[in-house]
């Protein structure tokens, strides 16, 4: 190898590491591809994942540029050397793979590839995944350095973990997929306890309405306006439960990212302008992130259903002590926070100081009426 031990070492894990994120299966290929043709000095690297038709269900390269691989046509077939590598789960190391029985030719726009090695993926019995490097990059103008058993042996110890990385990419977009279905079902029970018991009076009222045009054009005319009302009602339950809806990506994003997204989403459904910034907050504890979230919907579901409110904003930053501090301001009706407890309503306050203490935090609430809420949630740094 052309590295030295300790830049060769730092090089491996740098490799593990990037591949140890937790990734969709096609950013975990392309970090495995990558790491490889780096750390084994090679100018091309692929690795394909085969389906079980005699094809690859994903094939991913380095090295190549997206005009050469549009150029280059269709996804190649499980052939020569590719299928000896998964068929028979068996490393191949060759000074030129084009004099080798089995090669069986290239497109014309493909790369021009001598020395060769490659090495099958495997979890256990199964190989998932072929991976091959080719053309060792070398001083000699004419090429034909090689690879050499040193780097035959690093890249099986890529390749183990790349089984790991790799399998547990595929676990992590399964759970995904069960959290988004488990969330489907949620709100198809919501939908259906709430928007449509309110879709269905609506119906109910408009027929009445139709009955009365002729013969009672004033009660008909009050149950228009019944119409409407529920119709608002309606939007509004449809517009609750959207935004209750748990973003699958909050642990892929993050909670900037999803609060961002989510606040543009409720921007653009409701005539009050809401806003958000954020400003030198770095990730958070996953419990952390999830109550901060939870406290941002319910703050911004009381603002923009119950107070009128023209404009809410959200921010979350980095201040003192605090790991964050989330506030949503608005500047609504407002209300007076002891006759509201005396009244026995709490507009989801008491469910956002549990949230905020069962993470070590703590919630403030300021409002009194006529001049706005702000609520305040601050978690404590480590």
């Amino acid at each position: 190898m052309s590295q030295g031990p300790r830049s060769g070492l730092a090089a491996v894990s740098s490799a593990l590491l990037a591949m140890s994120r937790p990734l969709e299966v096609r950013d975990v290929l392309k970090t495995i591809v990558a790491s490889a043709r780096e750390l084994l000095d090679a100018q091309y690297a692929a690795l394909g994942v085969p389906d079980d038709h005699g094809g690859f269900a994903q094939f991913v390269v380095d090295g190549v540029s997206d005009e050469q691989w549009k150029a280059i046509g269709p996804l190649p077939r499980q052939h020569g050397i590719l299928a000896a590598m998964l068929h028979d789960a068996k490393r191949e190391r060759l000074a030129d793979v084009r004099k080798d029985p089995r090669f069986g030719g290239w497109p014309s726009a493909h790369p021009d590839l001598v020395d060769f090695l490659g090495l099958p993926i495997r979890d256990g019995d199964e190989v998932i995944g072929a991976l091959f490097l080719a053309n060792k990059n070398c001083a000699k103008p004419t090429g034909g350095c090689g690879f050499t058993e040193d780097d035959e042996e690093l890249l099986a110890i890529l390749a183990q973990h790349a089984a790991i990385a790799l399998t547990n990419a595929r676990l992590y977009e399964r759970s995904r997929e069960l959290t988004i279905a488990r969330e489907r079902s949620r709100l198809a029970h919501e939908l259906h306890d709430a928007v449509s018991q309110k879709l269905f009076s609506l119906r109910l009222t408009a027929q009445a309405a139709t009955a009365l045009v002729d013969r009672d054009p004033a009660r008909a005319k009050g149950e228009l306006q019944q119409v409407t009302a529920l119709a608002a009602e309606a939007a509004d339950e449809l517009r609750a439960a959207v935004v209750e809806l748990r973003p699958a990506a909050l642990d892929e994003d993050g909670l900037v990212a999803t609060l961002r997204t989510q606040v543009q989403v409720l921007d653009r459904a409701h005539t009050a302008r809401v806003t958000f910034s954020a400003q030198g907050v770095r990730a958070l504890p996953a419990a952390q992130e999830e109550a901060l979230l939870r406290v941002a919907q319910e703050a911004l579901h009381n603002a923009l259903r119950h107070s009128g409110a023209e404009r809410v904003d959200v921010t979350l930053e980095r201040r003192g002590g605090a790991a964050a501090v989330l506030r949503v301001t608005d500047d609504g009706d407002g209300f007076d926070p002891q006759a509201v407890r005396r009244a026995g309503r709490h507009l989801g306050l008491v469910s956002m100081r549990d949230r905020a203490s069962g993470v070590g935090g703590r919630l403030t609430v300021e409002s009194e009426p006529g001049k706005g809420t702000t609520i305040e949630m601050e978690v404590p740094g480590g």
